[in-house]
């Protein structure tokens, strides 16, 4: 499988056996956890940051639909008029920190607190080339005990 196009930095995602991974860093001294990826720890001041894998499981901490079309710096291309709902949510993974990330699901039905999700990357605009560039987004995940640790 080859990776598309991305709009976000490869220092952000990760590929394991195909699938997308969030990347991040960890201080060394504390184990305070970044995403994304920090130079030095704010919790300790410590500059000894390690390369982090957050994976790709966690469980929804808090959710919203954004309803209506962003404001610049948005920039997917759509308009007012092609513009469609999505959810926007806080995944909490497995290290604790949670993640602001858009959602596949824009039903609020069909969202809840606590539920399990899962890393895909999504379609988000189209180049000048022709092609789609993708951004990360969490979608419901059948409940794989992988998600956050809750304190």
């Amino acid at each position: 499988m080859s990776t598309p196009p991305l709009l976000v930095s490869d220092a952000l995602i990760g590929f394991q056996d195909g699938q997308p991974h969030l990347l991040g860093s960890q201080c060394a001294d504390c184990g305070e956890t970044y995403f994304p990826a920090a130079d030095s720890c704010t919790r300790c001041r410590c500059a000894r940051m390690q390369a982090c894998d957050l994976g790709r499981t966690g469980v929804l901490w808090s959710w919203t639909v954004q309803d209506f079309l962003p404001k610049a710096p948005y920039n997917s291309g759509e308009t007012a008029e092609t513009f469609r709902p999505y959810g926007v949510g806080y995944v909490q993974m497995a290290s604790g920190i949670k993640v602001e990330a858009r959602l596949t699901e824009a039903d609020p039905a069909r969202l809840a607190i606590g539920m399990p999700m899962a890393l895909v990357l999504l379609p988000y605009r189209v180049n000048a080339q022709g092609e789609s560039i993708h951004t990360f987004a969490f979608q419901s995940a059948p409940d794989n005990h992988q998600g956050a640790r809750h304190a």
